[in-house]
């Protein structure tokens, strides 16, 4: 039985969300093995994770930042983790699969370069997302704004660069 006729199989797998890509039943047993393997086939709260899920997470957070991030520093790092779970799952599925999911991936990657600013003095990393931040920051109605970092930003270890916009 294939992914497609079996529920369960689908949901884990995410068959039929293959970005017009037609999986094979082993290719979405491997796809689906990856995600065990790098212990990502299940959200926080217990509930399964697809690869495309995964995917689309990593969409919507870089859609987010280009929006203007409206969260701290703390939540900012907590929700890009989808970005390091796609880099431990990637080297681990099959290759017609990374193949077929790689442009879509570079084009969320420099679209969050895009909307973010490298951290000063890193760069060239393996988990590059980690040292960036949004070039868009929107404050609480009421918050307090001197012009620098807006609150829940105040941890960053140098002042905020004049390419970083605030709205309040």
């Amino acid at each position: 039985m294939d992914a497609g006729s079996n529920p369960v199989l689908a949901a884990l797998t995410g068959f039929g969300r293959t970005d017009g890509m037609l999986m094979t039943a082993h290719e979405e047993a491997a796809v689906h093995a990856a995600m065990v393997a790098a212990d990502a086939d299940c959200w926080d709260g217990g509930q399964p994770c697809t690869f495309s899920a995964l995917l689309d997470g990593w969409g919507h957070q870089v859609a987010g930042v280009e929006e203007g991030y409206a969260w701290c520093l703390a939540d900012f790092d907590y929700e890009i983790w989808c970005r390091t779970t796609l880099a431990r799952v990637w080297p681990l599925l099959p290759t017609r699969v990374r193949s077929a999911r790689q442009p879509r991936l570079d084009e969320l990657d420099e679209r969050f370069r895009a909307a973010t600013i490298a951290w000063p003095g890193r760069g060239g990393e393996e988990e590059w997302w980690l040292w960036r931040f949004p070039r868009l920051l929107v404050t609480e109605p009421g918050d307090p704004y001197d012009g620098g970092w807006p609150a829940g930003w105040l941890r960053m270890p140098f002042p905020k660069p004049d390419s970083v916009r605030v709205i309040t």
